[in-house]
């Protein structure tokens, strides 16, 4: 007797993202594109704004990441001409850690900034994560993903809940839920005021706004056993703030 033949076709693999890397230094853009192959990553390298330009015609890439001090055509100008044209997501890359540089940047469209030097971690990070926003990476299973368990707590991120050892729910501002957010999912990296308060207010962030340090503290009294010896949010002096620890996703 013939079996059956199953009905359907399996589901089609979602294809790796494609990341264009724009940067005229040799070193960082094949280091950079040799790092996000070994992450799961489809990498195309351009040294300039014109074999961009050319390599986006021919095929659009998933996202842009985006030097913005080139020979010739800068970043800036790249980015404008791309947004006219359509909704690639940008990450800038910046040597110059300026806020009227990241605001510019932001302002003509960019979603996302990395000012070097920075840790290849920290940027397949903010591509993944902007990738998500964009729908350009499948997105896993929201338990898996939006429930994470760090040191006596359980962050549910889809609800928006803090739930302690004792299954008590603590509740969270919607700035305190943005600033856990954001720490959590950058866990171990440093992060400054500047670059929490645009990821946290975007283009709202004021320079000269001090809110986060409040919100840092609000948010100490809640996560924290002793809010003055802080072991999960830790202040980095002159470098911002660091989660210092590893959330696990849990079901």
């Amino acid at each position: 007797m013939v079996e059956p033949r199953p009905s359907g076709r399996p589901p089609t693999p979602m294809p790796d993202p494609c990341i264009l890397i724009v940067e005229d230094h040799d070193g960082i853009r094949d280091a950079l594109a040799a790092y996000l192959r070994r992450e799961g990553m489809t990498a195309r390298t351009a040294r300039d704004a014109a074999q961009a330009r050319r390599m986006i015609e021919e095929a659009e890439p998933d996202l842009i990441v985006l030097d913005v001090m080139m020979p010739g055509e800068d970043g800036f100008s790249l980015c404008r001409h791309v947004r006219a044209t359509s909704r690639i997501p940008i990450i800038f890359l910046t040597a110059v850690n300026e806020v009227g540089q990241r605001v510019a940047g932001l302002e003509i469209g960019a979603d996302d900034y990395l000012t070097k030097p920075f840790e290849p971690v920290e940027l397949l990070a903010r591509i993944r994560t902007v990738l998500r926003r964009s729908g350009s990476e499948p997105a896993a299973p929201a338990p898996a993903r939006r429930r994470l368990a760090f040191d006596r707590w359980v962050f549910d991120m889809d609800r928006r809940e803090l739930i302690d050892a004792d299954k008590v729910c603590v509740p969270l501002s919607a700035a305190e839920f943005r600033l856990l957010s954001v720490l959590v999912e950058r866990s171990g990296v440093v992060l400054t005021r500047e670059q929490l308060l645009d990821l946290t207010q975007g283009r709202n962030a004021q320079s000269f706004d001090r809110s986060i340090d409040n919100q840092v503290s609000r948010l100490r009294k809640k996560l924290e056993a002793d809010p003055r010896e802080p072991r999960l949010i830790r202040t980095v002096w002159g470098g911002g703030y660091v989660f210092d620890a590893r959330p696990e996703n849990v079901e």
